[in-house]
Parts: structure tokens; sequence; C-alpha cells
């Protein structure tokens, strides 16, 4: 007789939206950031991949499969707190889902991207009256002089270039680098999760986002 334990079988929990939008962030906003001010190309491409990538994730977060619906996984505050103390005791409950945590992290990261695309779009719009916002972010200065004249950049100026004369560049440049270092530390936090939830539910987390399975709940 065969007493050998068979291995479990897993079960399927990520769709394919929701496991290559993932990473497809991942790899958009890490671009976005490396780029920077060096190659502004790819830099606002990247970010509009990013600000896309979002809206999609919004959407199938609405529409989607169940266990990327928000109103599968989306809890209040007891619920995250009580998972984290469950997951410093060694006692939180599993999900085959996200956890409590790892769907406030979600909502605060969708948030934060959300913040750095739009800022750093209206920051293009407002200094170069480019991007998707130009027609409205940057209408007030344009009004305020319709003939934008061709300037010269130098040294004198290469501080001073907003698409109009009343400060709004500076102000959201200051908002999309905030947006920006809070996603980095979301994503910071977002690491130490994975990793903590991956040790106390004995299951490789990061595996399971890129295969969409999981073990089922026993």
């Amino acid at each position: 007789m065969n007493t050998e334990e068979k291995p479990k079988e897993t079960v399927r929990v990520w769709d394919p939206v929701v496991r290559i939008g993932h990473w497809a962030i991942v790899i958009a906003f890490f671009i976005a950031y490396l780029s920077g001010d060096e190659f502004q190309g790819i830099h606002h491409w990247a970010g509009y991949t990013v600000a896309s990538l979002v809206v999609i994730r919004l959407v199938w977060g609405l529409l989607g499969t169940r266990h990327a619906r928000f109103s599968s996984f989306v809890t209040g505050p007891r619920a995250v707190f009580r998972y984290l103390r469950g997951l410093m005791s060694g006692k939180a409950d599993r999900h085959l889902g996200h956890n409590p945590a790892g769907a406030a992290m979600i909502i605060a990261l969708l948030l934060s991207l959300a913040g750095t695309t739009l800022s750093g779009m209206s920051l293009l719009a407002v200094e170069d009256g480019r991007g998707p916002l130009a027609g409205v972010v940057a209408t007030q200065q344009s009004s305020a002089d319709p003939v934008r004249e061709t300037r010269s950049y130098s040294d004198d100026d290469e501080n001073d270039h907003e698409y109009g004369d009343d400060g709004s560049g500076e102000v959201l440049e200051t908002v999309h680098s905030a947006f920006t270092y809070l996603t980095l530390g979301l994503v910071a936090l977002h690491i130490l999760g994975v990793v903590a939830s991956s040790f106390a539910h004995r299951e490789n987390l990061v595996r399971a986002m890129f295969t969409g399975r999981k073990k089922p709940l026993s």
C-alpha cells in the first residue's frame, strides 16, 4: 500500500489580464522611473503605458473574473489590521485570492500610480503644451497668451520653462515627484508583504502571479 502523500493539486486563481497587467505595470513603471529626464520620449510613453494599464485594471476590477473583481477582495481596515496581527503572530488566515492587506496595497498602488501618471501628463501639458491633457490643463495658460512663441532654451531659462508663467509647472513637478516616491515606497512594502505572506502560508506568491495557480484552501 502506497502511503506517500500525493502533492496537492493547484487551482487557477489569477486570470491572464491580472497576471500580464501586473508585470506590465511593474516593467513600465520602472522604465519610466529610470528614463527620468534624460530620455523624455521613453519616459512619456512608459507613463502612458502605466496609465492605460491602470485604467484596464480598474475596469477589470469591476467586470473581470471572480478573484480579479474588487468586490471579492476589498475589505475594511479592521480586516486588514486583523490579518497583519495574525501575520506577525503566525496565525493569519490564508486566502485563495488577495488577502486583506494585499487588497489594501493594490488599491493604494493603483491610486498612487494614477496620481503619478495624471500629474505627469498635467506637467507635460503645462510645461510644453503637449500630451493627452494639453487641451484641458494648459487651456488657462494658453488663453492668457494665445500665441506661443518659439523659444530657445538657454542656461538662464533652463529651470523656468513652464507653458505659462503662473508657477503651476513647479507645483505639478513637486506633486509628480511626491507620487513617484510614494509609489516606490508602496512597492517596497508590497514586496515585504509578499515575502511575509509566502513564508506564513508556505506558498510562492510570486510564482502564483506568473502561473495564475495556487494551492486550494484546505
